[in-house]
């Protein structure tokens, strides 16, 4: 009898954390995970999943937590965030603690790129995502068994509500508009986190460290312009919506220490210096990645793919409009006839039923609208 595996998660509420554990669950893995309150919505959730056990409290110079986290666990997805404190120091604190705790046989953990270290005679850093570049570099010092996923863009920032970068605006003749310093026609990456980041995660894990160890794995889906991604909400919600290319972004509210600098760098760099999103060769040369990567067999992948979709079942995630739209190998054309970069191939592979944009404001968008105490819907 094959035994249960146990994940060590952090961050449990987050979006990236949550998906996870809600798939993990279902398909009858332990989880034992850090979260910062059980109060609200999604901690009462995650509380009463089967197999789920919470340590509430912070992260940061919080040994005796850290240590317990780990106790017991087999695999790790760690994704920690710029609110919990030093974000540096509760990586490496993390990351010593699956080395010390010497039963980790994979540790997946959640980066971002550092611009500078790409480029730096042409590119700048960004504050909030320099710090999990540089987390990634000691996980890989440190020799971990470990796999690095970059999440795109969060389908699921979009609000009507005044927050900056990804505010949705509903104007007084019921349009749109969505107003940011990215290119019109340039293609960014888009992930669905709740919907899809789970099941693609859960299959890193099933494939294991012979697959990917030290690999890194961009977590999107699709690649739209934002020119694209108002059509796709244009024809979610059947009215206008429209692109507004804009320099500076929007401050409205009062936003989190640290958050100002780091849309002002997005400006820049997005804006000003037109870098791409994942400056990485590996995401520029998909193609010849691919080729270097070790493949499963035909048999492991079907009994894999079919343990995938009894997990979004069992979480209550749909297939998604992705599930039709040739999710194998190579770009594929969603609806409306719009090819994503090959970027997107490797997270297809992984997990066939992903949501696309259209989907995802056609039957999410609206719900969370509600959620919010809004009711331009009704």
């Amino acid at each position: 009898m094959t035994q249960t595996k146990t994940i060590a998660i952090v961050n449990a509420s987050g979006r990236q954390a949550a998906s996870l554990i809600r798939v993990s669950s279902a398909v009858g893995y332990r989880v034992r995970a850090q979260i910062h309150t059980l109060e609200g919505v999604i901690p009462q959730e995650l509380a009463n999943l089967p197999n789920v056990t919470l340590f509430n409290g912070p992260l940061l110079n919080n040994a005796p937590l850290i240590t317990a986290l780990f106790d017991g666990a087999n695999l790790a997805f760690i994704n920690t965030t710029s609110q919990a404190g030093d974000e540096v120091a509760i990586g490496r604190a993390l990351a010593d603690a699956a080395k010390r705790a010497g039963s980790i046989t994979h540790y997946i953990y959640s980066s971002m790129p550092d611009h500078a270290a790409h480029n730096p005679a042409h590119w700048i850093s960004l504050p909030l995502w320099s710090c999990k570049f540089a987390v990634e570099n000691y996980v890989r010092q440190l020799g971990l068994p470990a796999t690095f996923v970059y999440a795109g863009i969060y389908n699921n920032n979009f609000t009507s509500l005044p927050y900056p970068l990804f505010q949705m605006e509903l104007l007084e003749n019921g349009s749109f508009e969505w107003r940011a310093p990215f290119h019109p026609d340039v293609p960014l990456p888009w992930l669905d986190a709740e919907h899809d980041v789970g099941p693609a995660v859960l299959q890193i894990f099933k494939d294991g460290p012979k697959r990917w160890n030290g690999h890194r794995i961009a977590l999107s889906f699709e690649t739209l312009t934002p020119n694209q991604v108002c059509a796709a909400f244009s024809r979610a919600l059947r009215r206008p919506c429209l692109y507004t290319h804009s320099p500076k972004i929007d401050i409205k509210v009062s936003i989190p220490a640290g958050y100002r600098e780091h849309l002002e760098g997005i400006e820049v760099l997005f804006g000003q210096m037109q870098a791409p999103y994942f400056p990485q060769l590996e995401f520029m040369n998909q193609t010849q990645n691919q080729n270097q990567t070790i493949t499963t067999t035909t048999a492991t992948t079907t009994t894999t793919k079919a343990d995938m979709m009894k997990a979004a079942a069992a979480a209550g995630l749909g297939l998604g409009a992705g599930h039709n739209h040739n999710t194998g190998k190579g770009p594929a054309e969603p609806y409306g006839g719009i090819r994503s970069l090959e970027l997107v191939d490797e997270a297809r592979s992984l997990w066939e039923g992903w949501r696309d944009m259209e989907e995802y404001a056609r039957e999410v968008f609206p719900v969370e609208e509600e959620a919010n105490g809004l009711d331009w819907m009704i």
